[in-house]
């Protein structure tokens, strides 16, 4: 977009419509959209400023940077707000499940998986937590000297493994293609995003095949949750059951089996992408930090000695905390939020026609240079507690924020940092010389291709240590 003139904001109904390309941009708009989104965002933000109107085809797309427009769009006025471009489209997908739902039927849903989250529940599961990532220790250490592994791959087996545990109590792994499936499905669902739904799904192409392999698959491991859970009940309270439940009440039992399952699919894919997508990004930048990467590993040992975290430890796990929020900072998991104005309305001066597509990136807020000094460098010292203080609260919103805001976000935490912490007290892992980490903008923000590192056991934590 570089050569692209900045056209004046043009006023409607007594408000600016925000700047952007001119209306001949629109194809190269669109390649961007489907090669290189972040790139997309990233370059609008710094070239027209906090407010960006992109019209790509008949779509004009509003993408507001500033922590008031997202304390406005997320928080303020949310009511004016439903679910947006992408994830309207990713519903043919996903089914009408908790990421793409909106309405009463998103907040009963909301309201019954709320008591799986809240801190005393999670404060007796640390154990389960800490179980599978010495799992996650065990495997790695078992590649130590013996070629690269790849760590994006084996933290979704790890957090498929906590999901599993902690919410559903079953056994995922007894699912082996569960990961390989969600590939299909989140392909789908981002070819639905960027072609605005506008591709018939009954089209033989490729990406549709395997899509609909892929869904038959869910399908049937959604079906063998449900048939495993009927068999041997519980006593009720994990997420599987109060589903059951909850759709037991329908009066169309084949509605209700739909919905139990978009619920079950969304659960399965939010409950481990983006976590499993944050740890990746964490240990590729502690490769290319030593300094955190030894600052990290003697936290771990002083906090913990040789035994495993427990939940009281997420306090004092300070640092390992402060290196996380900064991975976050950096590669948000969830990289867009996107909504559908119901009214008109106005954000920062700017007028939001009814029917608009708003997006909130993350990630360009997260690198905004008036609100992050040298956005692009890796700090985690700017989540110090006595380094908050001046920081607009929206600056910073990778859980999102509002009504929404993740209902899983302090189980991924405590994951994410029982892990970490570790993982760094007893190994070190390695980049493959001469390969990039590059950012994949999909559902969650993964690495691209995977992410193979060496493995190799710090000095000290051989086995008679452990």
């Amino acid at each position: 977009m570089s050569a692209v003139q900045t056209p004046p904001a043009t006023r409607t109904g007594g408000a600016a419509a925000p700047p952007g390309p001119p209306l001949w941009a629109g194809p190269g708009l669109f390649r961007r959209l489907v090669t290189d989104r972040l790139a997309l965002l990233s370059g609008a933000a710094a070239r027209y400023g906090d407010a960006v109107r992109l019209t790509i085809g008949p779509k004009s797309i509003y993408l507001f940077n500033h922590p008031d427009h997202a304390k406005h769009v997320l928080a303020d006025n949310h009511a004016n707000y439903r679910k947006g471009i992408g994830l309207a489209e990713a519903r043919r997908v996903l089914g009408d499940g908790l990421l793409t739902g909106h309405g009463e039927v998103w907040r009963r849903q909301r309201r019954a998986i709320q008591p799986l989250f809240q801190n005393k529940r999670l404060a007796r599961q640390d154990a389960i937590v800490a179980d599978e990532a010495g799992r996650l220790v065990a495997r790695l250490r078992a590649h130590a000297g013996a070629g690269p592994v790849d760590v994006a791959g084996e933290m979704t087996a790890l957090t498929l493994g906590v999901l599993g545990r902690t919410l559903l109590e079953a056994d995922l792994g007894a699912h082996a293609s569960i990961a390989h499936t969600f590939e299909g499905v989140q392909d789908q669902a981002m070819f639905e995003m960027v072609t605005l739904g506008a591709v018939p799904l009954w089209l033989p192409l490729p990406l549709h095949l395997r899509f609909r392999r892929a869904r038959r698959e869910l399908h049937r491991i959604v079906d063998a949750l449900m048939a495993e859970r009927a068999a041997h009940p519980t006593d009720g309270t994990d997420l599987l059951s109060l589903l059951i439940a909850g759709t037991g009440q329908d009066a169309d039992p084949r509605a209700a089996r739909e919905r139990l399952r978009a619920e079950l699919v969304t659960i399965l894919l939010a409950g481990h992408e983006t976590t499993a997508s944050t740890l990746s990004w964490a240990f590729h930048l502690l490769d290319r930090h030593p300094d955190v990467r030894e600052r990290l590993h003697a936290e771990a040992v002083s906090v913990l000695g040789d035994r495993p975290p427990a939940y009281e430890d997420l306090h004092r796990l300070t640092y390992t905390t402060m290196v996380l929020e900064e991975v976050m900072r950096l590669y948000p998991p969830v990289w867009a939020l996107t909504r559908v104005a119901v009214e008109s309305d106005e954000v920062g001066g700017y007028r939001v026609p009814a029917g608009a597509d708003v997006l909130i990136s993350p990630y360009t807020l997260h690198r905004h240079p008036a609100h992050w000094p040298e956005a692009d460098r890796f700090r985690p010292e700017r989540f110090a507690p006595d380094a908050r203080a001046d920081r607009a609260r929206y600056a910073y919103i990778p859980f999102g924020a509002g009504p929404r805001f993740c209902v899983g976000s302090h189980l991924g935490m405590m994951e994410a940092v029982f892990v970490l912490a570790m993982v760094s007290r007893e190994l070190r892992l390695t980049g493959l010389p001469g390969r990039r980490a590059v950012p994949e903008a999909m559902l969650s923000l993964r690495v691209r291709g995977g992410l193979p590192m060496t493995v190799s056991v710090l000095e000290g934590r051989d086995d008679e240590h452990l």
